[in-house]
């Protein structure tokens, strides 16, 4: 078997056990529509303040609610006894990384199209306005942020704190994301053009890259510890 079939076939298990149970990707949407829900009560639609907190408070949502999956898939592994087998499966840890990582930025991916739609219905965004923009943004900070989440769960996932570990370790890590993806985002919904993306898209393009790399090489010797 090819690396490419057996990293698919880590994936398609993944989507498959997830699929079949619907427990983390209905866990991670409904956190992500009450976080949307009830900052629409807090701000006046179609306001200034809207407008301007709207992208911010979009990725509050799914930060959170990615921080909800990425906890909970490794823990998974580890509950089912699945982890030991997957560590010495004839498998290149790297690639396991990835085949993790692609299944959490699918499933992360999946929580923000209703919540997207969501919050357009809720704070009176024009959908059409910039979506191919938006569409790349929502997955250059997916990537990122699927990429690092799944090399700290794993490296949480076995100590006694790991509801709060895996927060505390990601976000620091992950501000730069954040902040180039809220920024992205504002600019998309307020019908920018590329080039005045081109700088947060290109900080967010360099985090994905150096860091999917990191985690490639170091998440063999995270899953040995």
């Amino acid at each position: 078997m090819s690396a490419l079939a057996k990293l698919w076939a880590v994936v398609w298990k993944d989507l498959l056990s997830e699929f079949r149970t619907k427990e983390l990707l209905s866990s991670m949407l409904m956190f992500a529509l009450i976080v949307v829900v009830i900052f629409s009560f807090t701000f006046e639609t179609g306001s200034t303040a809207t407008r301007e907190a709207g992208p911010g408070l979009l990725w509050v949502a799914f930060t959170f609610a990615s921080v909800l999956g990425l906890h909970r898939s490794m823990i998974h592994e580890v509950e089912r006894g699945s982890l030991h087998g997957l560590m010495i499966a004839p498998l290149d840890r790297g690639l396991l990384f990835l085949a993790k990582a692609i299944g959490n930025i699918i499933f992360i991916f999946l929580i923000e199209i209703p919540t997207f739609v969501l919050f357009a219905i809720f704070f009176n965004v024009d959908l059409t306005v910039g979506l191919e923009k938006t569409a790349l943004v929502f997955l250059l900070g997916t990537i990122g942020f699927a990429s690092v989440g799944t090399l700290f769960s794993a490296m949480s996932v076995n100590t006694r704190t790991r509801e709060i570990m895996l927060p505390i370790l990601l976000f620091p890590i992950q501000v730069p994301v954040i902040l180039a993806a809220v920024h992205a985002t504002a600019g998309a919904l307020n019908g920018r053009s590329w080039a005045d993306l081109a700088d947060w898209l290109k900080i967010l393009i360099a985090f994905d890259a150096v860091f999917i790399i990191v985690c490639f090489v170091t998440f063999e010797y995270v899953l040995e510890e």
